[in-house]
């Protein structure tokens, strides 16, 4: 099991990213949640097994059909044990 905080930039707030990284996260076993970054950004915390977030982040280099997406940047974490994976709607 691996923990990767993720930073997607580009055209990728108001084209379903978010949902449609959900969709692709529980069809990959992926755990964690994606959330909107103020400046634009998409903000993720990805858990899975390497064979499912290799493939989770080809995804995220891809999103959905309207996004644009110029940079995926991603690092290793401490693992978080997340039981599934949330849209993050607002921070509070």
């Amino acid at each position: 099991m691996t923990h990767l905080d993720i930073v997607v930039k580009g055209k990728v707030q108001g084209v379903l990213y978010r949902a449609s990284t959900k969709a692709v996260a529980d069809q990959l076993g992926v755990k964690g949640y994606i959330k909107n970054d103020v400046n634009g950004d998409v903000l993720i915390a990805a858990e899975g097994d390497n064979l499912a977030l290799e493939m989770f982040l080809e995804w995220c280099h891809e999103g959905p059909e309207h996004a644009e997406v110029n940079l995926v940047e991603s690092n290793e974490g401490e693992l978080k044990n997340y039981r599934n994976f949330e849209v993050v709607k607002k921070s509070l």
